[in-house]
């Protein structure tokens, strides 16, 4: 079992920058594939970024070049820094976990994963 909590939402100006924050606790993170997750209102839960045990990386075409994940094995923290942010950016962002082994695809599909947090708000204003 792992547990997850996300913190770093809030409200923003178009333009503007975040950095979200998934703590991770419970088994050995180093371990997980680790993975961010948005829904707007009355929308999907839709992928937004991944992140391999092994630091291999993959997003969505929507945030290429202006979302960066990475991770802190140390502080068994995953990150997800969003640059040039748009309104269209705006949902509840939900940090994800998968059992996985060091050589593993970048999973993108919400039914990969196993873990989730209780989400954080980000709102970007036009």
């Amino acid at each position: 079992q792992v547990q997850l909590v996300e913190s770093g939402g809030g409200l923003v100006e178009a333009g503007g920058s975040l950095r979200l924050s998934c703590a991770a606790s419970g088994r050995t993170f180093s371990s997980y594939a680790m993975g961010w997750f948005r829904q707007a209102p009355g929308k999907e839960r839709d992928f937004v970024a991944g992140i391999t045990w092994g630091g291999r990386t993959c997003y969505d075409d929507s945030v290429k070049g202006r979302f960066t994940i990475f991770r802190d094995n140390g502080k068994t923290t995953v990150y997800l820094q969003m640059n040039s942010l748009k309104p269209e950016d705006t949902a509840v962002y939900y940090c994800a976990a998968k059992d996985a082994a060091y050589i593993s695809p970048c999973y993108q599909r919400r039914d990969d994963y196993n873990y989730w947090g209780q989400g954080t708000q980000v709102t970007v204003s036009s």
